[in-house]
């Protein structure tokens, strides 16, 4: 099957340190090898992909608003940095504790795959040759049920943490991440 290969990556706990909710730049600290991890997968072909839940605007603790002025200080960074970002989709809903229009069970929050297969269709993605990095079991689960290829847990901040059954890889840093890109 012909199409586009991506690199999926979820934000928080992934592209930053997630320090609950984050939603300012002052507090957006960036792990350590994502930049690195990113320019080496554009080279080799691959679009970058954010999927990342957001239900701190479903449960009104910042504006979408909010989020999406993060989002662009984010992209220019990676912009910066020689790895601009194809795309960053999010879920702003929580089937429990969203307020109003946010308290929903959306297909497109993750461990749903949604947002996998909303990019795949917009971008053609082959979702056989991506890769998926996240650090939570549900990244892994939506990426397993999208039909992604290689499912990475990112565990670096939880050695213990076992390895999510829907993972095909576990990662202790991101440079790992990079060793397992493949060119062509």
């Amino acid at each position: 099957m012909p199409g586009s290969r991506a690199l999926f990556l979820d934000r928080d706990g992934v592209i930053n340190h997630d320090s609950g909710y984050t939603s300012k730049a002052a507090d957006f600290k960036f792990i350590d090898g994502i930049f690195d991890l990113c320019r080496e997968a554009k080279r080799l072909g691959y679009l970058l992909i954010v999927v990342t839940n957001q239900a701190g605007i479903g449960r009104g603790y910042y504006s979408e608003e909010d989020f999406l002025g993060l989002t662009k200080w984010m992209c220019e960074r990676f912009e910066q940095q020689h790895a601009p970002l194809t795309a960053v989709l999010h879920c702003p809903s929580h089937p429990e504790h969203g307020i109003g229009r946010y308290k929903i069970d959306s297909f497109d929050r993750k461990p749903n795959p949604g947002m996998l297969l909303r990019a795949a269709e917009i971008h053609g993605i082959n979702l056989s040759h991506s890769i998926m990095v996240g650090d939570k079991d549900s990244d892994m689960q939506a990426a397993r049920s999208a039909g992604v290829g290689m499912r990475c847990h990112y565990l670096a901040d939880k050695p213990d943490e076992p390895l999510s059954h829907n993972a095909s890889h576990r990662l202790c840093s991101l440079r790992e991440a990079t060793a397992l890109l493949k060119p062509g």
